[in-house]
């Protein structure tokens, strides 16, 4: 079976590197800007990685969930209250949520698989 949780990672890393080494400043400013926006604040960073979950369950973006789901678990959050962040975002976003939904929780199994539980 192939280790989507590598795939996925890899190609991340990848594809950054390569947005960051073509030097496009507004791009860059973009990745900032998304990289300092988790950090710590008001809410912990840990809080905002369950928020950009369910905000991009929401808008159905894929590679953004998982990459909220990874992040989510790294912070020590438990599947439990990873999935009741995506029953949020589930409920805001309605039914066509659910597809998205299905691979999120595989998703989550599989980083679970590869880290452990918390």
């Amino acid at each position: 079976m192939i280790d989507q949780v590598d795939e996925f990672e890899a190609y991340r890393s990848k594809m950054n590197n390569k947005l960051l080494n073509d030097n496009n400043k507004v791009i860059k400013r973009i990745l900032n800007l998304d990289t300092n926006s988790f950090s710590e604040g008001a809410l912990g960073s840990e809080t905002k990685e369950l928020l950009g979950l369910v905000a991009s369950l929401v808008l159905k973006c894929d590679d953004c969930v998982k990459y909220h789901i990874e992040s989510s678990h790294k912070s020590g959050w438990k599947k439990e209250q990873i999935v009741e962040a995506m029953s949020i975002g589930t409920l805001i976003g309605g039914t066509i949520i659910i597809p998205h939904l299905r691979k999120a929780y595989d998703y989550l199994e599989q980083v679970e698989e590869k880290y452990g539980k918390n």
